[in-house]
C-alpha cells in the first residue's frame, strides 16, 4: 500500500501542473517580505523543534530531494538533464536558508513551469490521435522504479500511455468517447490556466515544507491563506464535508474522515479514497479535479450549509484503475455532540446457552470542552463524563464485559487520554511526556477507583492515532484488558503552533503565515515510545498491506522509535495467558467463518497486488477484471442474503448480536446496496466473541489455566509465557 504522503489539506500543498496554452513566460523570484519570512522560519525550525536539526549538507541534500518530490512526485515532468542542471543546489540549500535566499528553488520552478507546459501540450495533441486498446502494452503508472527519463522520446512514450489509460478508465467507467475527449481536454487545458495563477508565495510554501519535512513529517510551513484553512478545520466549523484532504501523486485523497461530519454520517468515503471530480448540486456539472492542487479542490468543495455537493471517488480498495463511484454529500457544520462517544450492547452465546451482554463505546475523538471547564460548568461535555455515564446506564443493563472502540479515532485531548484511562484503573501514571530540552513530565490518574473493573478490550485500527494510542498503551501495560485489531498509526509527538506575525516587525502582520513545530513525544509508563511502532494488538485482526507501508511508519523522516526509563506503575494483572487462550479460541472461530473467509481472501489479493505498479491497457483485460470483481461483489451479497453475515438462522443471529446501530440513514426507500451496508460491524461482532470468551474464562480460572496448559504443549513453544 503507498503511503498517503501528505496528510493535512493545508499543511501540504503539492505541484501544481502545468499548462498548455501559449503563454508569455514569468521568471519567478523572491521578494523581500519571502526573504524575511525564511529568516524566521529557519531559526524557528532550526532551534526550536523537537529533533537536533543543524544546517549542513546531509540536510541541504534531503531537503533538495523533498523539494523536488513536491513538485515531480511521479518523475512525470523533469528530464535527468534538468536534474543534472540542478545538481549545483544540491549542497546549497542550506546556505540558501542560513542566508535568507530562497533563489535556487525558485530558478528550479521557473524549469518546472517550462516542462510542465511542454507535457501537457503533448497531452493535447496526442488526443487528437487515435487510440487502439486492442495493442498488448501497459502503463507504469507509479515511476518511483523508473525516476526521471532519459530523453524527451522516453517521456513522450510514458505521456502517450498516461493519456491512453486516462481515456481508457473514463471509458470504463461508462462514459461515450466524445465526453471523454472533452473531459480530457479540459483536464488538461485547466493545467495551463492553474500554472498562470501561482505566485511567488506558492513557491516559498513548496519550499519552505520541503525544509520542514526535511527535518520531521508533522512540522510544516503554512502560508497566510493556508493558516485559514487550518485553524478552520480545528475549529471544527467548516461548512463542508468533513474531511481532511492530502495530495498523492496527481490525485487528491481522502487523509481522514471527520467523526461526526457529513461524510462520516453518508459513509460512503473514508480515508485512502481519491476524489476524481467535484460537482455542485444534484444536477451541476462535475468538474474534474485530477492534478489540482489541494487548497483549490477544497475551495470547490466548501459551501454553505444544507447545499449538496456530488464527489466523483475512486476508492482505495479498487486501485487506481478501478470503476468509480459517486457520493452525494449534504454540507453542514461537524457538532460535538455528533462527535460524542455512544453505546450499543451485543449479546453472545456463552456457556449453557446462557446470553452475555458485551456493551461497547464508540468514542469517535478525545473532546473536551475546555471553556466550559475553564469556567467550571456544571455540565460541560467531555468525554470522560459521557463515557462514564454510558457505562453506568449499560452496567444497568447486566452487561458482563466490555469494548472501547477505538478505530478511526484520530486523538483529541491529552487531558482526556488520561481521565478517561483514569476510569478502568486505580491511580497511577498513564503517559510520559519528554520535550525538546529532554525534561519527562507524566500525566497520572489522581481519582482512585474504577468505573468498570470488569473484562475489557480497546479496539483499534492503523487509523487510531495519538491520544488513542496513549489509551490503547496504557490498558495493555496495566494489564487491565486485551487490545485487538491492527497495529496503530504510530503518532507519538507533540505539535505546537508558532504564529510568525507575532515575530513580524511592525506593519507586516498577517503576511507572515504559522508554522506547526514538534516540540515534545509521548512515551507509554513503561518507557517504551507509541512513536512510529503504535500499539501492537494482542489478538490480531486481518488486514491488508505491510504495517510497514502504513501510518508513521512510512513516512520520510519520521522520528524514531525510543525509549526512557519505566515509570513508577503497579500493573493492575497479566494479560499474557488470556491473550494466548482467547486468541486461539478467536482463530479457531473464523477458521470456518464465511465471511472472515471473505476478508481473508480480499487481504491475500490486495497483497498480491499491492506493489503492482502498471496495469494493462488492453481495453478486453481491464473489462474482464471489472467483471470479475462485480461477479464476486454479487456472489458475497447472494450468498449474505440467504445465509445471514454469520449464522444460518437469521432469527438466532439477532438473539446473538442484539440492537447494532445502522450505518446509513433508515428510511422507507433503502435500497439493496444501502441494506447491506446495514449489516452488524464484522470486526466489532467478533471483539465482542472474544470479550464473551474473557468473561467465561475469567469466571473459571483453572479453566483458563487448563486450555493455556494444553495450547502451550500444543504449540511446544516458550513463546507464550
Amino acid at each position: 500500500m503507498r503511503a498517503i504522503k501528505f496528510l493535512l489539506i493545508v499543511l501540504i500543498s503539492t505541484s501544481v501542473w502545468a499548462a498548455t496554452q501559449p503563454a508569455e513566460r514569468v521568471m519567478f523570484k523572491p521578494s523581500l517580505d519571502q526573504r524575511l519570512r525564511s529568516n524566521l522560519a529557519t531559526k524557528f525550525l532550526a532551534n526550536w523543534h523537537y529533533k537536533d536539526t543543524s544546517l549542513d549538507d546531509e540536510l541541504s541534500e534531503k531537503i533538495f530531494d523533498r523539494y523536488l518530490d513536491l513538485l515531480d512526485p511521479n518523475y512525470s515532468f523533469f528530464l535527468a538533464k534538468d536534474i543534472e542542471t540542478f545538481s549545483p543546489y544540491r549542497l546549497n540549500m542550506d546556505n540558501a536558508l542560513q542566508h535568507s535566499d530562497p533563489t535556487p528553488a525558485y530558478e528550479i520552478f521557473n524549469t518546472y513551469v517550462d516542462r510542465v507546459r511542454e507535457r501537457v501540450a503533448f497531452a493535447r495533441e496526442q488526443l487528437k490521435q487515435p487510440m487502439d486498446f486492442t495493442v498488448d502494452e501497459s502503463y507504469i503508472w507509479d515511476r518511483s522504479d523508473v525516476k526521471w527519463a532519459d530523453t524527451e522520446a522516453d517521456l513522450d512514450e510514458f505521456w502517450r500511455q498516461r493519456v491512453k489509460n486516462d481515456f481508457l478508465r473514463l471509458r470504463l467507467a461508462g462514459k461515450e468517447d466524445e465526453a471523454i475527449l472533452e473531459t480530457l481536454d479540459d483536464r488538461y487545458e485547466n493545467l495551463d490556466r492553474r500554472i498562470s495563477e501561482l505566485n511567488s508565495d506558492d513557491i516559498f510554501q513548496f519550499f519552505m515544507n520541503a525544509f520542514a519535512q526535511s527535518i520531521e513529517p508533522h512540522t510544516a510551513y503554512m502560508s497566510p491563506r493556508s493558516s485559514e484553512n487550518f485553524e478552520i478545520s480545528m475549529r471544527l466549523s467548516l461548512e463542508g464535508i468533513g474531511a481532511l484532504l492530502g495530495r498523492e501523486n496527481e490525485y487528491t485523497s481522502i487523509a481522514s474522515v471527520v467523526p461526526g461530519g457529513p461524510a462520516d454520517k453518508e459513509g460512503s468515503l473514508k480515508a485512502g479514497d481519491k476524489v476524481t471530480a467535484v460537482g455542485q448540486g444534484r444536477d451541476g456539472k462535475l468538474q474534474d479535479v485530477v492534478g489540482w492542487r489541494v487548497d483549490d479542490v477544497v475551495d470547490l468543495i466548501r459551501g454553505p450549509k444544507h447545499t449538496i455537493v456530488r464527489l466523483e471517488v475512486l476508492h482505495e480498495d479498487t486501485g487506481i484503475d478501478g470503476p468509480t463511484e459517486i457520493i452525494e454529500i449534504v454540507r453542514d457544520e461537524v457538532k460535538l455532540e455528533e462527535q460524542a462517544a455512544k453505546s450499543e450492547i451485543i449479546e453472545v452465546p456463552g456457556e449453557n446457552d446462557e446470553i452475555v451482554k458485551i456493551g461497547v463505546i464508540d468514542l469517535p475523538v478525545f473532546y473536551l470542552d475546555f471553556n466550559g471547564r475553564a469556567r467550571n460548568l456544571p455540565d460541560y461535555r467531555s468525554s470522560t463524563r459521557d463515557v462514564t455515564r454510558l457505562i453506568n446506564e449499560m452496567k444497568a443493563e447486566g452487561i458482563k464485559g466490555l469494548i472501547v472502540d477505538l478505530r478511526n479515532n484520530g486523538g483529541g485531548s491529552l487531558l482526556e487520554a488520561t481521565t478517561l484511562t483514569g476510569l478502568f484503573i486505580d491511580e497511577g501514571p498513564v503517559v510520559q511526556v519528554r520535550n525538546s530540552s529532554g525534561r519527562i513530565s507524566t500525566e497520572e490518574d489522581v481519582e482512585p477507583g474504577m468505573a468498570w473493573d470488569g473484562p475489557l478490550a480497546v479496539l483499534v485500527n492503523r487509523y487510531s492515532a495519538s491520544a488513542s494510542e496513549i489509551f490503547a498503551a496504557a490498558i495493555q501495560d496495566y494489564g487491565r484488558g486485551l487490545v485487538i485489531g491492527e497495529t496503530t498509526f504510530g503518532k507519538g509527538t507533540v505539535q505546537n503552533l508558532v504564529d510568525l506575525d507575532d515575530y513580524a516587525p511592525s506593519g507586516d502582520s498577517g503576511k507572515m503565515g504559522q508554522l506547526k513545530i514538534t516540540m515534545a513525544q509521548f512515551f507509554r509508563v513503561n518507557g517504551g515510545s507509541t512513536q512510529n511502532r503504535g500499539v501492537e494488538p494482542d489478538i490480531r485482526f486481518p488486514s491488508a498491506g505491510d504495517p510497514e507501508d502504513y501510518g508513521e511508519r512510512s513516512l520520510e523522516n519520521a522520528l524514531p522509535w525510543t525509549s526512557i526509563p519505566t515509570s513508577s506503575y503497579e500493573p493492575e494483572g497479566d494479560m499474557g495467558r488470556m491473550a494466548a487462550v482467547a486468541d486461539f479460541l478467536y482463530k479457531g472461530r473464523i477458521a470456518d467463518n464465511q465471511e472472515f473467509g471473505w476478508l481473508l481472501s480480499d487481504v491475500e489479493e490486495f497483497n498480491r497486488n499491492k506493489d503492482k505498479k502498471e496495469v494493462s491497457l488492453l481495453e478486453s483485460e481491464r473489462r474482464a477484471e471489472l467483471d470479475r470483481d462485480e461477479a464476486k461483489r454479487k456472489a458475497r451479497k447472494a450468498a449474505q442474503d440467504n445465509n445471514g453475515p454469520l449464522l444460518e438462522d437469521e432469527d438466532a443471529l439477532a438473539d446473538l448480536t442484539g440492537p447494532v446501530e445502522a450505518t446509513v440513514d433508515e428510511n422507507d426507500d433503502a435500497d439493496s446496496e444501502e441494506e447491506e451496508d446495514d449489516r452488524p460491524d464484522l470486526l466489532l461482532r467478533e471483539s465482542a466473541r472474544i470479550v464473551g470468551d474473557m468473561v467465561e474464562l475469567g469466571r473459571n480460572e483453572s479453566a483458563l489455566a487448563r486450555q493455556f496448559s494444553l495450547l502451550n504443549k500444543e504449540q511446544g513453544s516458550e513463546s507464550l509465557h
